[in-house]
This record gives structure tokens, sequence and C-alpha cells, in this order.
């Protein structure tokens, strides 16, 4: 199978987009407005090869579109450019809810078991398997300037999980850049998490705190949705995933650009695996 997919994909990466799927990505995906001409054609590429790899299906009723399943493969290949990628190996199925869903949690207090439904808006799951809500992945997308992007964040932890575990530490190439994203992303994490145990107003996503791949997830979404502004509070992490994801979202922005700090979006939302309202 591996083989005859290595066989087809260069043909899948040639085929012209579209006119529909621009109209598309220019209506829905707010980064691609911006991102540049030269990567364009490699993000072309691999939508192509995402859509015919990867199972799309709509649940409680939603039909399923070229429109749900070209924004949502765009934003997870935006995270892949500039480099060999085998397209989310491990991801099967991405399934498609209308809107917010619900699921049963239990939590353990001791001898008490606490059970309860919580309303999310996407799920990464380790066997095989991405959930979104599609109000959600499409309602930003008149400024993508919230540093809200649920699908950036749940492909944000399939990559998380490509070295075996979910722990903030994606899958890095030798000793000394897994010692540099150790130390970048501690200091980061931890003065993040003073800052929002304060109550001061933060650039980063609040539900950061508290989870190292949650935090992981939250800054990818700022790093390309909030670029300026990340560069300029968190320079040193910018640089780590500017490396990490081979890209330079702040190169894109157009010239007198404003870094707009702003507080992080406090709309009650629920990403990742268990993802409760703030």
């Amino acid at each position: 199978m591996s083989f005859l997919k290595k066989r087809k994909r260069p043909r899948l990466r040639a085929q012209p987009v579209p006119a529909e799927w621009e109209r598309i990505l220019g209506n829905n995906v707010p980064v691609y407005r911006r991102v540049p001409e030269e990567l364009r054609a490699q993000l072309h590429g691999h939508i192509h090869v995402f859509l015919a790899e990867k199972h799309f299906e709509g649940c409680d009723g939603l039909e399923m579109t070229d429109e749900i399943r070209v924004t949502v493969a765009a934003q997870a290949c935006l995270l892949i450019l500039n480099r060999e990628t085998n397209y989310y190996p491990d991801l099967v199925t991405i399934l498609v809810y209308p809107s917010v869903f619900y699921a049963d949690v239990e939590e353990p207090d001791g001898a008490i078991v606490s059970e309860y439904k919580e309303d999310r808006s996407g799920e990464s799951w380790e066997l095989g398997v991405v959930i979104l809500s599609w109000e959600d992945a499409v309602e930003y997308a008149s400024t993508g300037r919230a540093g809200y992007n649920v699908v950036l964040h749940e492909f944000a932890h399939q990559l998380d999980m490509e070295n075996g575990v979910m722990d903030g530490m994606p899958r890095l190439e030798g000793r000394a850049q897994r010692d540099d994203w150790a130390r970048v992303f501690n200091e980061a994490y931890e003065s993040f998490e003073r800052a929002a145990a304060s109550g001061r107003r933060t650039l980063i996503d609040r539900y950061g705190a508290g989870d190292p791949a949650e935090f992981f997830a939250v800054v990818t979404e700022s790093f390309f949705e909030r670029p300026l502004a990340l560069r300029r509070e968190y320079a040193a992490l910018y640089d780590t995933l500017a490396r990490y994801y081979r890209v330079d979202p702040a190169s894109w922005e157009p010239s007198g650009a404003v870094a707009n700090d702003g507080a992080a979006m406090r709309r009650a939302r629920v990403h990742g695996r268990r993802r409760r309202r703030p």
C-alpha cells in the first residue's frame, strides 16, 4: 500500500486546482489569503493527496460537500509544508458535525465518579480519527485574526502524537532539536501559566494553561493566525515554531501590519481530547 501511495502521490500533486476550490479557500481559510504564491502550488498538491487518502464522514445529518472537505484539508496541509511528509499516516477518518457535539465524560474524585455531558468543537484521537464542528471551523473566517482555529488545533494534536505520545513535543530530528524545543517551550509555558493564573490578559488562549499538549495546539493557532503578535511577545517560541513548521507566517503579513495583542478569545469551546468550558 505504501508503494502504491508513493507512486500515486506525484500524479495527485500535479493536478490543477478547480476554480471552485480557490473560491472556497479564499472565503473559508483566512490564512490562505496570505500564503505566498510560491507556497500555494505546494499546498494545492498536498490538498489533492489528503482528499484522496482520507475518509470524510458527515454526522448528525450533515451532508459532506467539497466545501467542507477542501476547507479542512487546506488547513491540515498548511502544517506540513516544506517537508517530506506521509500525510498524517495514522489518521484515517475525519468526522464532521454540523455544530458542537457532546461526549459522555466520567470524572473520578476519590470514590465518587461524576458523569456529565460535555460540549465540544473538536477532538483528536490516537486511533486514527479527528472530529470537528463545521460551525466552529468556519465561524471566524471573516477575519482570521481571532487566534481560534479548531482545525489547526486538532491537526497540531495529530502531529504531537506522531512520536507516540501527546505531550507537547512533536517528532523532532535529533537530540539538539529536542533539547532546544524543551528549553524554549518550558520557558514560554511557565511564563504563560503565570500570566494566566494572575488573571492578566493573554495573547495565547488560556486553554493552553495546565497541559503542555494543549499549549502546543493553541500556540500553533496563534503562530498561523496572529504571527506578528506572537513573534513580538514570545520571540524565541515563534522562532522555534518557525523552524519546526518550516514557514514564517509573520513574513506573509502585508507591509505595515500591526501586531494586535488583544485578549485571547473567551468564547466557551472545547478542543483536543478533553476540552471543557473555562
